[in-house]
């Protein structure tokens, strides 16, 4: 493993340590919350602390078999089974460097943090909107495997069970890190309920996930906002709260609206409302900033953006391709019932290769 990274690791060690006899002082025990500060540190460092004891122990193992390697007087027996000894500790620290070159990567410091879902029904028409519908309901699933709560903010359904947009917000703990891989659009081929003759039809569902923006992190003037409310109405228009409930907030600087009907409350609703539109306008931010530094490469890398395409749906074949990573699974059926697993690890795995060859 390089020096740099041995530093790193040795230093991380170093500090649990550190923290381990911090825990144990009176004066630090008297505080709860720099207690409750110092041992969630000590939680996070300790996976890369006692992969370095193992580290260290199959050190000193290679150490001692190497001075009976060196040692004339100790046999050809006892110099064999050195060796031997050798090959196998050697072995296991190289599993150990892998695994400690993995937890030392820099986390993503948004995976904890809540996510607004924005999913939109693309070409297709009422196919688009109906596969909308089923990659909703697919990711309520999931988020319900992963013990996370979903609140729908917004919702705009076509009444055969589509919808041309739905916003929801997803809380939990690592709720980003479970989805952040998402975003894009996403490709479906099934022949349409409403088709007679049968034909294969292709449409398209784009799909956002931005991480929920503490209100520290973004500040809004409220003489920015314009606020309406109105009468909430669901499917067809079919009044669901004669009240005003609904509310609709623009940010007039950046134009971002946002709508949130699905209380009855306009106060929740609105609270909602205010939730995703910190998220939007920082995701918008985040999204220029990005296109301005792609457009100098976008030839040579393509564009990044969320155009383009990331995974398709075929139902026919009973298939599900992720063309990020190349993974294509014939179970079609159980991924729309929330089984994401295997391609979220395909790309999460994909992330860490990518970013343990910059450690």
């Amino acid at each position: 493993m390089e020096a740099a990274l041995l530093k790193k690791w040795e230093s991380i060690a170093s500090r649990f340590r550190e923290l381990t006899e911090q825990l144990m002082d009176p004066s630090v025990v008297s505080q709860p919350s720099q207690l409750h500060k110092l041992n969630k540190e000590r939680t996070e460092l300790e996976p890369v602390a006692t992969l370095w004891e193992s580290y260290r122990s199959y050190e000193r193992q290679i150490g001692e078999a190497a001075q009976i390697l060196a040692d004339p007087a100790a046999g050809d027996e006892l110099h064999q089974m050195a060796a031997e000894e050798t090959a196998e500790v050697q072995r296991q620290r190289a599993e150990i460097e892998e695994q400690a070159r993995v937890l030392l990567i820099p986390k993503d410091p948004r995976d904890d943090k809540n996510l607004i879902l924005e999913i939109r029904a693309g070409t297709g028409g009422d196919e688009a909107a109906l596969f909308a519908g089923d990659l909703f309901r697919l990711y309520v699933r999931y988020a319900e495997k992963k013990g996370l709560t979903v609140d729908t903010v917004e919702a705009s359904e076509t009444g055969i069970g589509g919808y041309k947009n739905v916003v929801a917000l997803i809380e939990g703990k690592g709720a980003y890190s479970h989805f952040k891989y998402e975003a894009g659009v996403h490709r479906v081929q099934r022949v349409p309920a409403t088709e007679a003759s049968g034909r294969i039809h292709t449409s398209t569902v784009t799909v956002a996930v931005m991480p929920e923006v503490d209100e520290v992190d973004v500040r809004i003037d409220p003489a920015d906002l314009r606020i309406d409310t109105f009468c909430s109405s669901g499917a067809g228009g079919q009044s669901v709260n004669t009240t005003k409930s609904a509310v609709r907030i623009t940010h007039v600087p950046t134009g971002v609206v946002v709508t949130c009907q699905d209380e009855r409350s306009q106060l929740k609703n609105r609270n909602k409302a205010m939730r995703t539109l910190r998220a939007r306008i920082v995701e918008a931010e985040r999204e220029k900033q990005e296109a301005e530094i792609a457009q100098s490469r976008k030839t040579q890398v393509g564009t990044g953006e969320r155009s383009e395409k990331i995974r398709t749906y075929n139902f026919p074949q009973n298939r599900v391709t992720d063309h990020r990573v190349g993974v294509t699974l014939h179970k079609l059926e159980l991924v729309m019932e929330g089984d994401l697993d295997e391609i979220v690890q395909a790309l999460k795995d994909q992330r860490q290769h990518v970013e343990a060859a910059k450690v």
